[in-house]
């Protein structure tokens, strides 16, 4: 466990900020963007205690951003329900499994699934805001082969999972995007802790650094749900502009883990 400095305080506190904006906004990017911000930026030296002080941090963050949503209604609660009990199962193998795996190739492989999630957010179709999903004999089935899925995959590479449980969201209920990005909350909250926690038993959490992470985090998800509400009518900005976040980012763990970058 490496001693905090103080640039590594100010770093760590505006990835927070960074963080809490991308999740207030359009409900995921939290550990897409906190686990390359603590290793790259701030610092931290070994990249799986970068992914279980990004869990902790992240599962705060999201939970601020969660109840921010739900104020605006954007939260469909049962369909929540399914999905995050059903992929809490999936996170906590998928952390089992992680931890296994070299850090450097656990890098690696979350940057091309970050490209490719990323391509499949740039294909999808917007539908429209004003639809109200609701829980039934139709969807269930696919909330909960879903929710197992990305929660496998969020529990594997040590993230929240909101950039993958938007989209499943979508894909299994036809939920409009605002509506998405707050329900999915609730199971990036679940899946966050799930991690955390598995992290956290192994000694992996720094927890000064996840405290300051979280208290930038406050601000960032205070302002994202408001850009949210915003910019909700202008249908696919968000989605392509955080798609292009995401490969720019991807593009930059691969150039580093394959020694192209400084």
């Amino acid at each position: 466990m490496h001693s905090l400095s103080l640039l590594q305080g100010l770093l760590g506190a505006a990835s927070g900020v960074l963080v809490g904006f991308s999740l207030g906004l359009v409900g995921g990017g939290g550990s897409i963007l906190a686990v390359p911000l603590l290793v790259y930026l701030v610092g931290v030296p070994v990249p799986h205690l970068a992914i279980g002080t990004s869990a902790v941090a992240v599962a705060a963050n999201a939970a601020m951003s969660l109840m921010n949503h739900a104020r605006a209604g954007n939260v469909r609660w049962p369909c929540a329900a399914v999905f995050a009990g059903a992929g809490v199962l999936g996170a906590f193998a998928g952390a089992q499994l992680g931890k296994r795996v070299d850090g450097q190739a656990l890098l690696a492989a979350f940057a091309v699934m970050m490209v490719v999630v990323a391509l499949l957010m740039l294909r999808r179709r917007e539908p429209g805001q004003d639809r109200r999903v609701r829980l039934n004999r139709g969807n269930a089935p696919a909330l909960v082969g879903t929710g197992l899925a990305v929660g496998a995959l969020s529990g594997f590479f040590g993230i929240g999972g909101g950039f993958l449980i938007v989209p499943g969201l979508i894909l299994a209920t036809g939920m409009p995007m605002l509506q998405a990005v707050g329900t999915s909350l609730v199971a990036v909250t679940a899946f966050g802790l799930t991690t955390a926690t598995s992290y956290a038993w192994a000694g992996l959490v720094d927890w000064t650094l996840a405290a300051v992470f979280v208290g930038g985090g406050v601000l960032g998800s205070l302002l994202g749900a408001r850009a949210a509400r915003a910019l909700s009518r202008r249908r696919g900005l968000l989605t392509k502009v955080f798609a292009g976040l995401i490969i720019l980012v991807a593009a930059y763990m691969l150039a580093r883990s394959l020694g192209l970058a400084g």
